[in-house]
């Protein structure tokens, strides 16, 4: 997990397209600048970057949905709970399931886990809009590869 540049997730261990599921892992580094000042000594990660973290876990799993040919944007959280706090060096389970897909939207329903509990769980519809611009789409979908290409190895 590199905070400080918002790619959350480390892997990718299942993706089931036809089925609308994923399961991916974060490992939340040891040292990170987000923690300077959340919080000096006592390292938390802040838990709107763990509902980024749910968000960019739906993305990988849209991606393919949508032939690549547009980008899943977060456009609404519903629900959604923290339950408990996220400290430096834990590894999390990001689950997430579609619900219902069309209209430009997907609905999904997402959680994190640590150790097999949940830590924060959140409803979200992600939008699916045109790319913004071809640097953005060419490094997106690198992202995408290097994530697919560790889960085949």
């Amino acid at each position: 997990m590199r905070l400080e540049n918002f790619l959350m997730i480390d892997a990718v261990d299942v993706l089931d397209h036809d089925g609308g599921k994923i399961v991916a892992r974060a490992d939340v580094p040891m040292e990170s600048p987000v923690f300077e000042g959340h919080f000096p000594g006592y390292p938390l990660v802040p838990g709107v970057l763990l509902i980024e973290t749910m968000a960019q876990a739906a993305g990988v799993l849209i991606l393919p949905r949508l032939k690549f040919e547009q980008m899943p944007f977060l456009a609404s959280i519903t629900e959604a709970k923290l339950r408990t706090f996220v400290t430096a060096g834990e590894t999390l389970d990001i689950e997430a399931e579609v619900e219902l897909d069309g209209s430009g939207y997907t609905a999904v329903k997402a959680r994190i886990k640590r150790d097999g509990k949940k830590v924060c769980n959140c409803s979200m519809l992600l939008r699916s809009l045109d790319w913004p611009n071809e640097t953005f789409r060419t490094m997106v979908l690198g992202r995408y590869d290097e994530l697919i290409n560790a889960m085949a190895a």
